[in-house]
């Protein structure tokens, strides 16, 4: 009994789908045309198929990182530092605590992109310092208003700046 209701509707299914593709209306060949764009157009102007409008864009636009001034200049200016997260896509640079010598300070640079173009407010700087009485011992603060902070803007965006007109000239 099962089995004889699955066959039933089974039948009942294939039906339906073999009606909704236009049945077996037969076309002769001299009457379809060759491109698929014009077939498709056909098809959906007989109600034969489905159409997803610009759904779906056959045009893509890619980004590289290498197109992008502002990302290039911040690798070239921190190339002295261990990164832990790179995110292109996302728009973040964080490095890992870094200390250039025998002290116990160490600092934390993030960089976040607000915008793919060169100006001061597309690039937010995040200096975090870290200083370590003992091994266990560490207090962490963020250096808003620092040296550091101005420093490493002023000089991305210089270097950006830079790179993007030698793109331009490069293009011309």
């Amino acid at each position: 009994m099962q089995n004889f209701k699955f066959t039933v509707f089974f039948i009942i299914l294939s039906l339906f789908v073999m009606n909704s593709c236009g049945g077996f209306k037969y076309t002769p060949s001299r009457d379809t045309p060759t491109k698929a764009e014009d077939r498709a157009r056909k098809n959906i102007k007989e109600g034969r198929g489905v159409s997803l409008g610009n759904a779906i864009k056959r045009g893509t636009t890619y980004e590289f990182s290498t197109s992008n001034p502002m990302w290039r200049a911040s690798l070239e200016t921190l190339d002295f530092l261990p990164l832990t997260t790179v995110d292109y896509s996302g728009g973040i640079i964080i490095s890992d605590w870094y200390s250039d010598g025998g002290n116990n300070e160490s600092i934390k640079i993030s960089l976040r992109f607000l915008s793919n173009e060169v100006r001061t407010d597309s690039l937010k700087v995040i200096v975090h310092k870290k200083k370590c009485v003992k091994q266990t011992d560490c207090r962490i603060s963020l250096l808003s208003d620092n040296k550091i902070v101005s420093e490493l803007r002023s000089t991305i965006l210089r270097k950006a700046a830079l790179l993007e007109k030698d793109g331009k000239n490069k293009k011309k």
